[in-house]
């Protein structure tokens, strides 16, 4: 699969995803609708498809965003520097469609590495683990728990 940016993607997208994903903003907290969802397959960016975090790396961090211990491949997330809004942080963005994601913190579960990456709902699409296959992300099915 090829992984990009593309206009047709973008003008597909909802003004809150495009809000999220291309202007670096942050949905409200408890309002996106994979932050509680428990099935198991994997979230991909909403613009490129690239694969970005699994559901068995997903926990609840009771702070109103979807949070995973780590990324299903690595080399599909960029770890920026952010310094807005008075605060030092690390932004976290798609390689190939270089969408705002989230941001990453180490507070995580201590015995799972200790990150938390706290991801917008609005940047991601979930691929439930019996449709990964059909929709061309069988590669990824050994790191999806079974239902």
């Amino acid at each position: 699969m090829k992984f990009e940016k593309s206009r047709t993607a973008i003008d597909q997208l909802t003004p809150e995803q495009r809000r999220v994903t291309q202007e670096s903003a942050t949905e409200r907290p408890f309002t996106g609708e994979h932050n509680d969802n428990k099935e198991p397959g994997i979230y991909v960016d909403i613009v490129s498809g690239e694969p970005l975090f699994a559901s068995t790396d997903k926990f609840d961090s009771g702070t109103g965003w979807p949070s995973f211990t780590k990324p299903i491949v690595p080399a599909n997330v960029n770890e920026v520097r952010d310094n807005a809004h008075g605060m030092v942080r690390t932004e976290v963005r798609s390689v190939h469609a270089d969408s705002h994601l989230g941001h990453v913190f180490p507070d995580g579960p201590s015995d799972r590495g200790g990150l938390r990456y706290c991801i917008n709902s609005a940047s991601l699409r979930f691929i439930p683990r019996d449709e990964m296959e059909s929709e061309g992300y069988g590669e990824y099915l050994d790191q999806v728990e079974e239902a």
